[in-house]
């Protein structure tokens, strides 16, 4: 387990911003960011440390001979070599128990599992290098020649984890040259304490009413089954938009820009948009370095659906070894399909293309949410009220206790809030104080939530 929340807050972070900000050199800064980046991925993860550096170095020096190659065929070598190596390092970590699993069931056999740890954020760091390596290829940016800020992209702490996604020619810029004004650091710090409450004081609760829903398994019920998956539905959106915006934060305090990762998905009036505004860095990374590739929507027909199907596997896949993600992927490219070809002007129709695209948004939660075929055959029967009741007044209890959180998830998943907290902080003369009380309230919040707190996972973590 990574630091927990009150170190990293309280010791980790203010010692790094102390040791960081006053020096000038960007070497000093580099090495610094990469010395603490591997202390608080070695904190909870000491032996795939080695991993992370190894992944990197191999990458950085495979770069480096594509980058010096000349014959074609040569950088094609160099290129296919870090992708395959790319590749078999997050199939072996990630999905190796996996196949060996699915081989069992398939041809009934009783081949020992791999009993491999999966390392923190493979997923994301393996594709930021995979972004890396690809654009050298691709002439799209200039090969790094100093490993140092090379591991400086790869392993900075505030987005390793967890994203989002960032991609090299991104940051590049920013290894070699940055500066932190004051005003960039007020917005990190702001951005940073918004995703920290969302995190803290939304998700957590969220995910505390989600549980007390489906820990009455003894006696399901209609209503605690919608609403348990509605209560998830938020805890993983604000979860994990809290997470992006927190390393966003971050980033600006420390002098880098991350890409935005969230876009108020929850507003959005089809299944393209809802995409379109959720893990965007990751969907940004599939059409750009798979679907594109494989020749996209420019080609016949029944291939550009092969491509969308083929991508949303891999997405589905990307999120966990299990074959629930893989059928979560799938769903989504069946209803991408359908909707480009015979709803294509739904969204045009609002409130009604808003229910329907969170109605079967929320479906897919629930595919994301059982790993276990049998539970979500039972839990789909319990939405359409097979073998159980409508309510019970364990579950109506619930409702009314967690009203005001409903509400607040609702209402905060839309810009109003947000938009309305911009107004009042432009007022002249007392903007600042405004804001000043607003961040140290929720920020002050939050800690006495952690004190009494035993853990505060983050869900994307375990991807």
């Amino acid at each position: 387990m990574v630091f927990s929340s009150l170190i990293f807050l309280c010791v980790f972070f203010p010692a790094v911003l102390l040791l960081y900000t006053p020096s000038r050199s960007i070497r000093y800064k580099n090495i610094v960011l990469t010395a603490a980046s591997l202390v608080f991925y070695a904190w909870g993860e000491p032996s795939f440390v080695v991993l992370l550096i190894a992944a990197s170095l191999i990458n950085y020096l495979l770069a480096l001979c594509i980058d010096k190659a000349n014959a074609p065929s040569a950088r094609k070598l160099f290129l296919a070599l870090a992708v395959t190596f790319d590749i078999l390092m997050i199939g072996v970590f990630k999905y190796a128990a996996f196949t060996v699993g699915s081989v069992n069931s398939l041809f009934r056999l009783s081949l020992p599992l791999p009993q491999i740890g999966l390392p923190l954020g493979i997923s994301f760091y393996t594709f930021q290098i995979l972004t890396y390596v690809i654009d050298v290829y691709k002439r799209q940016t200039p090969v790094q020649r100093s490993y140092l800020k090379f591991l400086t992209f790869v392993s900075m702490f505030p987005q390793l984890i967890a994203g989002p996604i960032v991609r090299y020619s991104e940051v590049a810029a920013d290894l070699s040259e940055r500066r932190v004004h004051v005003s960039d650091f007020a917005d990190g710090a702001t951005q940073f304490v918004l995703g920290l409450g969302k995190k803290v004081l939304i998700a957590n609760f969220a995910g505390d009413a989600k549980d007390m829903l489906f820990a009455a398994s003894t006696t399901p019920t209609v209503l605690s089954s919608w609403l348990g998956i509605i209560f998830y539905s938020f805890q993983l959106y604000f979860d994990f938009s809290g997470y992006s915006d927190m390393a966003i934060g971050m980033g600006k305090m420390l002098g880098f820009k991350f890409p935005q990762n969230f876009n108020y998905p929850y507003i959005s009036r089809s299944v393209t948009e809802f995409w379109r505004r959720w893990h965007m860095t990751l969907g940004s990374f599939f059409r750009d370095y798979v679907y594109i590739p494989l020749g996209g929507n420019r080609c016949r027909k029944s291939r550009w659906q092969f491509n969308t199907m083929v991508v949303w596997m891999l997405t589905g896949l990307w999120h966990g070894a299990s074959w629930n993600f893989v059928i979560w992927g799938l769903y989504y490219g069946v209803l991408l399909l359908i909707e480009k070809l015979f709803f294509s002007k739904l969204s045009k129709l609002p409130i009604i293309s808003n229910v329907i695209t969170l109605f079967l948004v929320v479906i897919g939660w629930s595919i994301f949410y059982f790993t276990d075929f049998g539970e979500l055959t039972t839990f789909f029967c319990r939405l359409i009220g097979k073998d159980c009741a409508l309510y019970d007044i364990t579950t109506v209890s619930v409702f009314f206790s967690n009203i005001f959180l409903l509400a607040a998830c609702v209402l905060i998943s839309t810009p109003l809030p947000y938009a309305i907290y911009k107004k009042l902080i432009s007022i002249k003369f007392i903007g600042m104080i405004i804001e000043g009380a607003v961040m140290a309230a929720i920020f002050v919040a939050c800690i006495a939530t952690l004190t009494g707190a035993t853990s505060n996972p983050f869900l994307y973590f375990r991807f």
